[in-house]
């Protein structure tokens, strides 16, 4: 099993333990409050929403992963989302390990 595979199946396994937060507004107020430690953006979000969540992003420390389309990570958590926050640690530990093999 290929990495992004793995990324992704993590991804669903963080949604079920309830650890993610999805939605621009949401992803930006987790920031804001550091409740979320990685960032996941599509690649194909809008200039705007690319642009705000990656500063936000950047200004509270939070690394942001573009390696998948709306339509990977929807498929991921099985919901239509472009942001996602992970509000776990662990969890974004794992991903950046995944992310960085």
């Amino acid at each position: 099993m290929n990495n992004q595979l793995k990324i992704l199946n993590l991804l669903g396994l963080a949604r079920r333990a309830s650890q993610i937060t999805t939605g621009e507004g949401a992803v930006i107020k987790g920031l804001r409050a550091h409740q979320v430690k990685l960032v996941f953006l599509a690649q194909d979000a809008g200039a705007a929403t690319t642009k705000k969540v990656t500063d936000k992003a950047q200004t509270y420390g939070a690394p942001v992963c573009q390696l998948f389309t709306k339509q990977e990570l929807s498929g991921a958590i099985g919901q239509a989302r472009t942001v996602i926050g992970i509000k776990q640690v662990g969890f974004a530990n794992q991903f950046q390990k995944l992310l960085n093999q």
